[in-house]
This record gives C-alpha cells, sequence and structure tokens, in this order.
C-alpha cells in the first residue's frame, strides 16, 4: 500500500514539474473564467501536435481555442488549461515609461545680448545655460546659436517642507495669498525726478537689496568703453554689478556690466543710466536718449 501511495505521489510530482517547465517555455499567463491561459510565442517547426503534447493540452483543444490559425514563427497563440488561476497576470515585457524630456529651442544670440540676458528671457540659471551648451566662459558672439530650454507648464501645486522642530507643514498656492498683501509689497520705483533723493528700500534675507529706478537713460560713445560690449556707468551701483535695463516702449531687455560712474554734463544731465551703442541696440532704441526701468542688486550693509 505505501509503495503505491510512493508511486503515486511521484507521479503528481512529475507531472507538476513537467507543467512548470513548460511554462518557462512561455511569455506569461491570464485569467479567463478563473482558469489559466498560457501565452506562447511560436518558434520555428512547432505545430499544434507538439504544443498538446509540452503542455500536455489536447491539440484540437489549442486548435479550437485559437480557431485553427496557421502557425508562424514568431506569432503569439494562447493555450487553455484547466489549472485555477491563483494570482494576477504576470507581466514579462514591461517597457518602462520615458522620462519627458524637456524641450529645447535654438536661440540665435543678437548684438549686445549676454548669456544672463538670454537665461533671464527663457527663466533659467546661468549655470544650466552653459552647462546645456557646453560653454566654459561667458563669452558669447553675435550670431551664435544656444540651447535653451522653453517650459510651457508653471506649477502652481502647494509644496510640503519642514519646519525647524521637523514638522511637515504645506506651503500655500500663490493663488492663495491674500491680494492685499501683494498690494502692499509692490516695488516702488524710484523716478529720477522725484524730489525726494533718497527712499528707503527694505534689505532683505538673503543679503542683496534689490534696487528698481526708472527714467532717462543715454548712449554714448567713447573711447575708454568697447561699443561693441553692453556696459552701464552709473551714479551709485558698485563697479561689476549686473544690470537689468529695460525699454519700456519695446519690452525688450539687456543685461549690462557696470563699470563706473557718470559725471554729470550736458549729455548727462537728469539720466539715471549711460550705456553703450550695443545695449542700447538691444533693446531697439530709437534716438539717442529714452527711457528705461533698471534692476540691480546691492549688498546689504553690515
Amino acid at each position: 500500500m505505501n509503495y503505491k501511495n510512493l508511486l503515486f505521489l511521484l507521479f503528481i510530482f512529475s507531472s507538476f514539474s513537467a507543467f512548470s517547465l513548460t511554462l518557462r517555455d512561455s511569455i506569461g499567463v491570464e485569467n479567463l473564467n478563473g482558469k489559466k491561459v498560457i501565452i506562447h510565442k511560436i518558434e520555428s517547426k512547432e505545430t499544434y501536435y507538439s504544443l498538446g503534447r509540452k503542455y500536455r493540452i489536447s491539440p484540437q483543444a489549442i486548435m479550437a481555442f485559437n480557431k485553427s490559425q496557421a502557425l508562424q514563427p514568431g506569432e503569439i497563440i494562447k493555450i487553455p488549461t484547466q489549472q485555477n488561476f491563483t494570482s494576477p497576470p504576470t507581466s514579462f515585457s514591461s517597457i518602462p515609461e520615458k522620462t519627458k524630456a524637456p524641450k529645447t529651442k535654438i536661440h540665435k544670440v543678437k548684438a549686445g545680448e549676454t548669456l544672463y540676458a538670454i537665461a533671464d528671457q527663457y527663466n533659467m540659471r546661468v549655470d544650466d545655460l552653459k552647462l546645456l551648451n557646453n560653454l566654459n566662459s561667458n563669452s558669447i558672439g553675435v550670431g551664435e546659436q544656444l540651447k535653451v530650454i522653453e517650459s510651457d507648464e508653471v506649477s502652481l501645486n502647494s509644496t510640503l517642507t519642514k519646519n525647524k522642530d521637523n514638522q511637515t507643514v504645506e506651503k500655500p498656492n500663490p493663488t492663495d495669498i491674500d491680494s492685499k498683501n501683494i498690494l502692499n509689497k509692490k516695488i516702488k520705483y524710484i523716478d529720477s525726478t522725484d524730489s525726494q533723493s533718497q527712499v528707503e528700500i527694505p534689505k532683505n534675507r538673503y543679503g542683496i537689496t534689490e534696487v528698481n529706478e526708472k527714467g532717462v537713460a543715454v548712449w554714448i560713445d567713447d573711447n575708454n568703453l568697447d561699443a561693441t560690449k553692453s556696459f552701464a556707468l552709473h551714479r551709485s551701483a558698485p563697479v561689476g554689478t549686473i544690470m537689468k535695463i529695460t525699454n519700456p516702449m519695446t519690452g525688450r531687455s539687456v543685461f549690462a556690466k557696470v563699470v563706473g560712474r557718470f559725471t554729470e554734463n550736458e549729455t548727462t544731465k537728469d539720466v539715471i543710466v549711460v550705456v553703450t551703442k550695443a545695449t542700447a541696440d538691444a533693446i531697439g532704441t530709437l534716438d539717442k536718449r529714452f527711457l528705461v526701468n533698471i534692476t540691480f542688486g546691492i549688498p546689504n550693509e553690515q
């Protein structure tokens, strides 16, 4: 009796092992009314009869399930079984979803444009712009083609952060900010014709105070200034300051480097900034004297 039981167990084990080996040749299984259906890829010289022997399924049953389709290498057919489906379908050939790459386009450098101006135009950091174009310095030439990232999506979702007590807090959406607070914190421009020579600008927490001025600018042709570069002279901005100059008539902006201060004479009377011809051309000015809005930062006093 024990001998017969042993033979029976050996038969069951060998049948299960054979079925497990056949599953390894398949490319997956699926659930059909609670029963397993084997997904098989046809190889060369395979027939319904060889598949029947391989999976221990009647060839006629396989033919009927696949509507007697002709077997060609590479085609996918399904093998019906009477085994219960106890686990979800397994994917053997899942393809990872590709990460959406940022869209880029080509920007052709115009006269008077700098890396700072181009980066500002496309809301990029200068370092990212240099990295994208394999630049080792800030020097660019007129007509040079640069890759820039164009982003048409702006995230307004609230973000989570941690405070000093390591507690997670939610930052408010920009759209949730009280409009009254926004009105009270608008930037105050310093008009060049304002009788108040000193206007208090609050210091910010980053160690730099933003200064905004509007008034008249003039471009000059001076032998001490390279007319092909974006340079500027200002009454108070420290030498080396990068200044954003905007023409309100055209809406165009350019970044210029402050290389010194100007002395008042007939040409520079009542102006807030003196620039080179290249700077004036970059913002589309038509006259030698023109209106501008300028923005720059100065270090806070310690």
